[in-house]
C-alpha cells in the first residue's frame, strides 16, 4: 500500500515530546524521518523515563515515540556539522523543531534563514507560549501548561485540589495540530510552490481543547465551572445522569440519557427531584447520588444487561488488564511489536487511522544516536 506522504522528507530537530509525536504520525502515514540529535547524548528524552523502565541505554519512553524514524547526529555548534545540515535541508520539505525562542536563529536556522536555503520548505515549530509575548523564554512543559489553562479544574469533585490529567495531553494535542498545520501546508505548497510556516504552542492547544467548556465560560457572565460534589461526575458541566457510578462488583459508567426511562429501567424513583429538564442541571448531584444508591445494589453486568437492550448509552468502567480482553480491543488490532533485533520485541500501539482500509503498521525500532550518519551522507552527497 502506498502510504499519503510517502516522498516527503521531514527534518526533525525536536527533542521530547510534542515534536516527536508529530514525527511519529508523519511517519506512520509515509514521510521520512530524519531525527537530527546531539551527538553522544541525542534526543534528551532517551533519559527521560515513564517507570524507569529502558530499552537498552533508551528508555522505552523514547522508543514509543521515536519509532520508524532515522538518527543523524550532527552538532548544531560545530560549523561543518551546520554546513552539512544546511545541504540536507535544501533537499528536505519539512523541518520540525521545538527549541524555545532565538535559538534557532543563533545558529542561523531560523524561518528566514532557511527559505533562503529552501524556498519551497515548510517550517513547523512548537513553543511553549508562542515565539512572541511576555512567557515566549518560559519551559514549555504538560503539567505546567495543563496548570495555567484552567485544563486541571475540570476533573475531580468540588472538594478537591486541581487534577491534571494522568498523561502528558497538552504535549500529544500539540503533536497533533502540529500535524494539521503541515499537512494543511503540505496541500498550500502544491498550489503556490512556495515555503509555508506553521507555529504551534503549548498552551493554545491546550485552550483549543477545551473549545467547548471556554465558549461556555465565555458565553455565561464568566462562571466558573462547578464540579460535582459526587465521586464519578464526569464533566463540570454536564447535567445527571453522565457520570460513573460504582456498582456491587465494580463501576458502571452513563452517558446523556432520558432520566424518566432510565430510572424506571433501574427501579429508582427520582420524581421528587426530577421534575422537569432543568432538574438535571439545578439538581444534578442530588440525582447523581440517588441514582448511585440504587446502582451500587447490583453487579455490572446486571444493569448492563437492563439498559443495553433500551439503548441507554452505559459501559464498564475498565482497567487496562480488563479492556486488553475485550474482543473489540483485539478486533480493532491495535497492538504492534517492534523489532529490536536479536529476536527481541517492544510492544506498543499503532497509529489509528486507516488508509484505503489499511490499519498503518510500521516495525521499525527508535533508531540508535547517529545510526544513519553514514547512509545519509552518501545518498544525499554530504560531503
Amino acid at each position: 500500500m502506498n502510504r499519503p506522504l510517502e516522498g516527503i522528507l521531514v527534518l526533525e530537530f525536536c527533542q521530547f515530546l510534542a515534536g516527536p509525536s508529530a514525527g511519529l504520525k508523519l511517519a506512520d502515514l509515509g514521510a521520512r524521518v530524519i531525527k537530527i540529535e546531539r551527538p553522544v547524548k541525542g534526543d534528551a528524552c532517551r533519559q527521560l523515563a515513564i517507570k524507569n523502565l529502558f530499552i537498552g541505554e533508551d528508555s522505552l519512553l523514547f522508543h514509543t515515540i521515536n519509532r520508524n524514524k532515522e538518527s543523524y547526529a550532527a552538532d548544531l555548534k560545530n560549523p561543518e556539522d551546520l554546513a552539512l545540515l544546511k545541504k540536507l535541508i535544501a533537499k528536505t520539505d519539512v523541518l520540525t523543531h521545538n527549541f524555545r525562542p532565538g535559538v534557532m536563529d543563533k545558529i542561523g536556522l531560523d524561518y528566514s534563514s532557511v527559505q533562503q536555503i529552501n524556498p519551497k520548505i515548510i517550517y513547523a515549530s512548537v513553543t511553549g507560549y508562542g515565539d512572541t509575548g511576555p512567557w515566549a523564554a518560559k519551559p514549555g512543559q504538560d503539567l505546567l501548561v495543563q496548570s495555567v489553562s484552567g485544563l486541571t479544574y475540570l476533573s475531580g469533585n468540588a472538594e478537591d485540589g486541581p487534577v491534571p490529567f494522568g498523561l502528558s495531553v497538552t504535549d500529544i494535542m500539540c503533536g497533533n495540530h502540529l500535524v494539521q498545520g503541515i499537512i494543511a501546508a503540505l496541500i498550500k505548497r502544491a498550489k503556490s510552490r512556495k515555503s509555508v510556516q506553521v507555529e504551534v504552542s503549548l498552551l493554545e492547544s491546550a485552550l483549543d481543547i477545551q473549545f467547548e467548556v471556554l465558549t461556555t465560560y465565555l458565553n455565561d457572565g464568566g462562571q466558573l465551572p462547578k464540579r460535582s460534589k459526587v465521586n464519578g461526575s464526569a464533566h463540570a458541566y454536564l447535567s445527571a445522569p453522565y457520570g460513573t457510578y460504582q456498582t456491587a462488583d465494580g463501576y458502571i459508567a452513563m452517558a446523556m440519557g432520558d432520566l424518566d426511562k432510565i430510572s424506571a429501567i433501574i427501579g429508582c424513583d427520582v420524581s421528587e427531584i426530577y421534575t422537569d429538564t432543568d432538574s438535571t442541571f439545578e439538581h444534578r448531584d442530588e440525582l447523581l447520588i440517588l441514582l448511585g444508591k440504587t446502582l451500587i445494589t447490583k453487579a455490572n453486568a446486571h444493569w448492563l444487561s437492563l439498559l443495553e437492550p433500551h439503548d441507554i448509552w452505559c459501559a464498564g468502567v475498565l482497567n487496562y488488564q480488563e479492556a486488553m480482553q475485550l474482543d473489540v480491543f483485539r478486533s480493532q488490532e491495535i497492538r504492534q511489536e517492534l523489532k529490536l533485533g536479536d529476536g527481541e520485541t517492544i510492544g506498543t500501539t499503532r497509529s489509528p487511522i486507516r488508509i484505503d482500509g489499511y490499519k498503518l503498521y510500521a516495525d521499525k525500532a527508535a533508531p540508535k544516536i547517529g545510526a544513519d550518519n553514514e547512509k545519509i551522507n552518501s545518498e544525499f552527497d554530504l560531503t
